[in-house]
């Protein structure tokens, strides 16, 4: 039996350590549900007893996810006080989040098998009216 691969990433400027076919919730990314996303800041690549670390990240290394949901976390109450001086403030607060599924986990030099579509994103420059 093969053992299971799993890597450290970073996005949103945590550390998230996960296998293939696991689902997590990250920072929010901007890429709408159903697309593919590729995370290539990956820390540490572990396979059982062959582990590779990078000095901080793996050139080359990556990881392929695809966004299965985009939604904002439970509301928190943030209430400041002080006594004796009349100081009160309360505030409430939503944390944006973007759930991603992992789908495949590359290390350096590997390929992305052909069923992966890569989105990239750009914006698209705007045309003004002369065409220039």
């Amino acid at each position: 039996m093969r053992p299971k691969i799993y890597a450290i990433i970073q996005t949103g400027g945590k550390q998230y350590k996960v296998a293939e076919g696991q689902s997590i919730d990250v920072e929010l990314l901007g890429v709408a549900e159903g697309g593919a996303v590729e995370l290539d800041r990956v820390l540490l690549i572990g396979d059982g007893d062959n582990i590779t670390s990078g000095k901080p990240i793996i050139e080359g290394a990556r990881v392929l996810a695809t966004v299965t949901k985009n939604g904002r976390a439970k509301k928190i109450i943030v209430f400041k006080y002080k006594s004796k001086t009349r100081y009160r403030r309360k505030n409430g607060h939503r944390q944006s989040f973007t759930t991603i599924s992992i789908d495949k986990i590359l290390g350096p030099g590997e390929e992305a098998p052909k069923a992966v579509k890569k989105t990239v994103h750009r914006k698209k420059k705007e045309e003004t009216a002369d065409g220039a």
